[in-house]
């Protein structure tokens, strides 16, 4: 059997215009949400992503009427919903853990098998499962997945040890149309959450987003379809910044607004970038070169831990010694080894650098990187682990001497609108070619 493979030869400078559409992370979490509204709900600007024909193929299951059009998905309630996910989505990705609250709201009862998504470390469901236990759901958690039932959820108290975005989301889609108020602190606040929790008010749900990662939701009767426009996703738009700059080009990025890029932003410059920014794009060019710099991720506000696979290759066209401090996910820098071969010059730590000690200080994770800049980059033949190292793959390539032949692309179609054709469009070469798998 044969998969396709991307051929990469460095072509100078990437240089033109991005549009990004909604994030990935938000369109998938938004057609979750549409299951629960009476009516029809549309989700505008949305990407041509692999996610979403996945979470479209499990609403269908459902018995959810779901209609993807090049720009916007239709979502509706069916006439009977049958409320267990195939065991076939085992593993593809998170969504199915988000589904259980709606579930139970819809059918009384649900089961959905075990989360997937890229192997960067542990994404425990023990979170979401005490939540919906503590909003009076039975759940049992067996090898297979989640099974769930209740007559009708409760408003609780619920405070997250950690602010998980998806234990956030969860919480938010049960709580709704829960019986009486949910008060939850410690919630995540991402721009992706906020934007979930504004498309739940305009389908009928009372929602106070509160100081100190306090949300209050009062749980109403029903909620009815709604419409609305996705914000560009953070993640690529930051992400063809960088390939810019890592080619000694400069990207202009549209539609992704610049308060979703603050840190990044402010990061950029630090290095020496130079940023022009208005209400249209956001573009980045470093004329001098780039410096070294020392970053941690966060939750936000501060630096996404996405973003931090393309930095790692920025900080190898940096002058100087640069340090990455991971305090997100505990196996984030699993590409790494991938960036070696194409010449990165990057060590990886068990402790703490570039920041103060994190929850993984006393762990076997290696979690801090140290990157040597300038490093001179290499083609070379590697396999994709995950969405995000696939395309910082795509960058080292762009900016190595000859050749590199990438492998497991997919990846990158799964998370990233239309990849292959916005890299030629920035005056990459890069073409797809079938080739034996293994």
């Amino acid at each position: 059997m044969n998969e396709e493979v991307w051929l990469i030869e460095p072509s100078g400078p990437l240089r033109g215009d991005v549009e990004v559409r909604g994030s990935k992370n938000g369109v998938s979490k938004h057609m979750v949400a549409a299951m629960l509204g009476t009516g029809e709900s549309t989700i505008h600007n949305a990407p041509d992503v692999g996610e979403v024909g996945i979470t479209a193929q499990m609403l269908r299951a459902l018995g959810i009427d779901v209609e993807i059009t090049p720009r916007e998905i239709r979502i509706a309630q069916g006439p009977q919903i049958n409320p267990h996910v195939p065991a076939a989505f085992t593993g593809l990705n998170r969504i199915p853990i988000l589904m259980l609250g709606p579930l139970l709201h819809l059918a009384g009862e649900a089961f959905v098998p075990l989360v997937g998504g890229d192997p960067i470390g542990r994404r425990p469901v023990d979170f979401h499962v005490e939540a919906l236990r503590a909003m009076g759901a039975e759940v049992e958690v067996s090898d297979t997945g989640v099974y769930a039932k209740a007559k009708r959820l409760r408003g609780t108290r619920l405070e997250l040890p950690y602010p998980s975005v998806g234990a956030t989301e969860t919480i938010l889609m049960s709580a709704v149309l829960a019986e009486g108020k949910t008060v939850l602190k410690g919630a995540a606040m991402e721009p992706e959450v906020v934007e979930l929790a504004l498309f739940l008010q305009r389908m009928g749900a009372r929602i106070e987003l509160s100081p100190d990662r306090r949300i209050v939701i009062e749980g109403v009767d029903r909620l009815r379809g709604a419409s609305t426009w996705l914000n560009g996703d953070r993640i690529e738009a930051f992400s063809y910044l960088a390939a810019g700059l890592i080619t000694g080009g400069e990207v202009r990025v549209h539609g992704c607004p610049q308060d979703r890029l603050v840190t990044a932003i402010t990061t950029l410059a630090r290095m020496g970038a130079e940023m022009d920014i208005t209400d249209d794009y956001v573009s980045a060019s470093a004329p001098d070169g780039l410096r070294a710099a020392a970053v941690q991720t966060d939750t936000h506000p501060g630096f996404m831990t996405d973003w931090q696979t393309p930095l790692m290759v920025l900080f190898t066209q940096a002058q100087g010694m640069s340090v990455l401090h991971e305090t997100v996910f505990e196996n984030r820098l699993v590409y790494v080894p991938a960036l070696q071969r194409m010449g990165c010059e990057i060590e990886v730590f068990d402790v703490c650098l570039g920041g103060p000690a994190c929850r993984y200080h006393d762990t076997n994770a290696k979690h801090s990187a140290v990157v040597r800049g300038v490093s001179k980059l290499r083609g070379a033949d590697v396999t994709l682990p995950d969405i995000r190292a696939g395309f910082s793959a795509v960058l080292a390539a762009a900016a190595a001497e000859g050749t590199s032949t990438l492998r497991g692309v997919h990846h990158i179609e799964r998370g990233y609108h239309r990849p292959f054709e916005q890299f030629a469009s920035l005056g990459l070469k890069v073409s797809r070619e079938e080739a034996p798998q293994g």
